[in-house]
């Protein structure tokens, strides 16, 4: 992948000329727990830098971040109760709606809008689309979101799954079990693997192929922030300042990618910042580049695309009911459209 600055050196002007004082929010600090997808990478410096540059504080929210093990993962711990937000997958997020929808929690601001999930396996194997799949054994961590998806995967891409049999690890052994073959293909987020790989020792771009769900027709969204219903209802106000909050610290992020990978160092002392911030490119250029920006801007959901995301996520997984969009995805929480305006490649 050609990883290029060109773009973002035009966003930069645009992103802090638009950096505005922080509406008027409810008085007085909410602590707030949040849950990551995974764990502190380049991908997630939106949060800290809003952090460190205090717009949570300006809306009067005491936040603390953890961790994550896994976009799907992160849902649970919202609907459970463990933690009050979460940057989770607006997928399991439908699935959980179809089957229990009073716990189902809901999304405030999605922000990966083109779909990461794939199924990667070595270059020199023979296997070379969906459809070789099939007997294989393949592996990934329980709360992948990619692994939580591959039923409705297998459902479009028409597979049998009889004969797959899948192997379940934690997600740090991920590119090392395929890496010496234990498994024949595992799953993930692309940019995920891709970058992951590159700390191993590897070379994705020769060593590794992606089988991507997009490509067979699988046109979903991903993570997003995800709260409980009752915040929503409770707490508006503190819930459009921590939309507003996130969307600044994207402001931030575009606007200087090195400050960027360097708050995210400041949690982590041990990533690779120059491959952190080649993962961050990455996910701005594949994950949340959709065109649709240019209409919805960052956040948002284009209704119609996103409709169709909920009936196929249903169809493959026989869910026993369909979701309402609304039960999904709320866009009254999030900045002016002209706030969300970017243009990310």
């Amino acid at each position: 992948m050609t990883i290029t600055r060109r773009n973002f050196t035009k966003l930069a002007g645009a992103a802090m000329a638009t950096t505005l004082a922080a509406p008027a929010f409810a008085q007085g600090k909410t602590k707030i727990k949040m849950i990551l997808n995974w764990r502190y990478q380049g991908p997630q410096s939106w949060f800290f830098l809003a952090q460190d540059k205090g717009y949570f504080d300006e809306a009067g929210i005491d936040l603390t971040m953890d961790q994550g093990n896994g976009s799907g993962a992160a849902v649970g711990h919202v609907a459970g109760g463990a933690y009050d937000v979460g940057f989770g997958d607006v997928n399991a997020l439908i699935r959980l709606a179809g089957t229990k929808p009073d716990e189902a929690p809901l999304c405030v601001y999605q922000m990966y809008n083109k779909p990461p999930f794939t199924v990667a396996v070595l270059a020199d194997s023979d296997i070379q689309t969906a459809e070789d799949l099939q007997g294989r054994l393949l592996g990934g961590s329980a709360n992948d979101g990619a692994l939580k998806l591959f039923p409705a995967f297998a459902n479009v891409a028409g597979l049998d799954t009889s004969g797959i049999e899948i192997l379940n690890f934690k997600s740090n052994l991920r590119e090392q079990m395929l890496k010496i073959k234990e498994v024949e293909g595992v799953f993930g987020y692309v940019n995920t693997i891709r970058f992951s790989a590159k700390l191993s020792g590897m070379n994705p771009d020769e060593e590794i192929r992606f089988i991507s769900y997009g490509d067979y027709g699988m046109d979903l969204y991903s993570n997003g922030l995800i709260i409980p219903k009752a915040m929503a209802e409770e707490s508006p106000e503190m819930v459009r300042g921590m939309c507003w909050a996130i969307n600044q610290g994207v402001k931030d992020t575009l606007a200087d990618l090195d400050a960027a990978v360097d708050a995210v160092a400041a949690r982590e002392p041990l990533i690779n910042k120059e491959i952190e911030k080649e993962r961050l490119i990455a996910t701005l250029q594949d994950e949340m580049n959709h065109p649709e920006l240019a209409t919805t801007g960052l956040g948002n959901v284009d209704p119609d695309r996103f409709k169709q995301a909920i009936d196929l996520v249903v169809k493959a997984n026989a869910l026993p009911r369909t979701p309402e969009p609304s039960e999904i995805f709320s866009d009254a929480f999030l900045p002016a459209e002209d706030e969300r305006i970017y243009k990310l490649l």
